[in-house]
């Protein structure tokens, strides 16, 4: 683990430039790259040297961007990819094939949760769905022979569910699994996932990295701490020979570097969903403020919740930041720092109510974003979370009148009064 400062490595992390080099990271725009000899680019498509051969699978634009975010949550290894939906699709299916069992938080990200219960589903992929507040009871009973990973967030989006790390690690680690944790709202300047027994953490670098919503993205970070070979039945992919690779097997030769080589290797080969360099060397901007945005972020946001609170027309708020939210206790013992810039709250008068308090906003936009430096809102019930039944809105804790506020890094007076005129209406 780095010993520098988390404020440091956001500066200074990644690409670390030569005499004569450029002070800022380059963008590689190439899709190939020269060598000398036949043999040597046939070792690099066998995995016998590293270095780079076809932009598909991996370019030095992202690996210096990776590098910088694998030392802000702890990491040995990482990989960007085209976007959190990508991460996370690669994160989970790195490991799994039809017929494996993936459990997951139900509060997950509605996108989220459509890729692993419909789509994956459609590739033999099963999913137990399993409530972030069960008992360490309900949670080990929801394991199967065949159950290959755990998969949660740490803040949850939109309804802002602080996960127990521990009560979820735990349980993972007896049943000889990993726990994946999409770390997006916290960031690791509020929260390390890894410090608390994740095991692979992911992110849309789309949200507060890149903080400009400039560039799409993703990234897949490998703490290094499971122990894949000690389960060689249960992750064959991983600990038996790779037709594709003549036979290679990849916890022998790359040890702790596995997990990620084999994504990149093997699924970012066959599947694509590489990060353009051009959007690497944008999210790397917005990296190297991140530790200023994330502190002003929730400053404001716990601003406007006790503004929101004091409103008569507005009809609850959830923000973990607030003494009396219930997930308050869970975010001082992960996130003391503080949690994220994301408030969600209700309008008395259900949903056409909340509706109507959208509308009338004049600064703060109505987008389907969060978590950048512009305030802005959305209704996950008609936006993000379409797709989802009644029935599977209410198991993720969203109501109907449920409206996401992203605060933004403006000047929180200016927020409130939008709030305020709109209330009005």
């Amino acid at each position: 683990m780095s010993e520098r400062n988390l404020e440091t490595i956001c500066v200074q992390a990644g690409w670390e430039p030569g005499k004569g080099e450029p002070r800022v990271l380059p963008i590689y725009q190439s899709t190939t790259f020269k060598y000398d000899t036949s043999e040597q680019m046939g070792r690099l498509f066998d995995l016998e040297d590293a270095g780079y051969f076809y932009t598909r699978l991996a370019n030095p634009t992202n690996d210096y961007v990776a590098k910088k975010i694998c030392e802000l949550e702890g990491g040995v290894a990482a990989m960007l990819t085209s976007s959190g939906q990508a991460a996370n699709y690669y994160a989970v299916f790195n490991i799994c094939e039809c017929g494996d069992h993936v459990i997951m938080s139900s509060s997950i990200y509605g996108g989220t949760f459509n890729l692993v219960t419909c789509t994956m589903k459609k590739m033999g992929i099963e999913c137990t769905v399993i409530d972030p507040d069960c008992t360490e009871e309900e949670l080990n009973a929801a394991f199967r022979d065949n159950t290959k990973c755990v998969l949660a967030e740490s803040i949850s989006n939109p309804n802002l569910i602080i996960l127990d790390f521990e009560k979820f690690a735990k349980a993972a680690h007896a049943h000889n699994v990993p726990l994946i944790v999409d770390n997006t709202f916290p960031t690791p300047i509020n929260c390390r996932p890894i410090e608390f027994g994740a095991d692979i953490v992911t992110h849309s670098t789309t949200k507060y990295m890149d903080g400009h919503a400039l560039t799409v993205g993703g990234c897949i970070v490998d703490s290094g701490n499971f122990e894949w070979s000690k389960y060689p039945d249960k992750f064959p992919g991983l600990t038996t020979p790779d037709d594709s690779y003549h036979g290679l097997t990849y916890t022998e030769k790359f040890g702790k570097l596995a997990y990620i080589t084999k994504a990149t290797s093997q699924l970012m080969r066959d599947l694509g969903s590489i990060q353009a360099p051009q959007n690497a060397f944008l999210l790397n901007v917005g990296l190297e403020t991140l530790h200023l945005r994330m502190p002003k972020h929730c400053e404001n946001a716990l601003s406007v919740a006790k503004f929101l609170k004091s409103q008569e027309r507005v009809a609850w708020v959830r923000y973990p930041g607030l003494e009396d939210d219930p997930y308050h206790d869970l975010a001082k013992k992960y996130m003391p720092n503080g949690t994220c810039g994301v408030i969600c709250f209700g309008i008395k008068g259900g949903r056409a109510a909340s509706e109507k308090v959208m509308d009338a906003l004049k600064m703060i936009a109505i987008v389907t974003h969060v978590a950048d430096a512009r305030t802005c809102v959305l209704h996950p019930a008609s936006h993000t979370h379409r797709q989802m039944t009644d029935e599977q809105l209410e198991a993720a804790g969203i109501s109907p009148d449920l409206i996401r506020l992203s605060v933004g890094i403006e000047n929180a007076d200016d927020i409130i009064a939008d709030l305020k005129q709109a209330l009005a209406e």
